[in-house]
């Protein structure tokens, strides 16, 4: 197991914990693929593991961007910056999706 893996189970553990503890009705509604280098092995083997798991994985996967960068140091939002843009554009689909859930 990588290191993705592990932190992406911790996580899960974390979470599981919490809604034993102090909230039963805490549900994750879906994992954000961030950063998504489809032409790589490692991130579509790693997504997929999430996946064969039967994780709530959200579709589109978010792609890697250096406009990520720019929103930051400009402290503008994506949709206010690159409306158009295919990450803003797979962003408000992740959004869409999840407000569907």
């Amino acid at each position: 197991m990588g290191t993705f893996s592990t932190a992406c189970y911790t996580l899960l553990a974390n979470v599981q914990e919490i809604r034993a503890d102090h909230n039963p009705h805490l549900a994750i509604k879906g994992i954000v693929v961030n950063q998504f280098q489809p032409r790589a092995n490692l991130p579509q083997r790693l997504v997929q593991e999430l996946v064969d798991e039967g994780l709530p994985v959200l579709e589109p996967y978010l792609p890697s961007s250096v406009k990520v960068r720019e929103s930051h140091q400009l402290s503008r939002p994506m949709i206010h910056l690159e409306p158009k843009h295919k990450l803003t554009q797979a962003l408000l689909a992740v959004h869409a999706r999840l407000h569907d859930r």
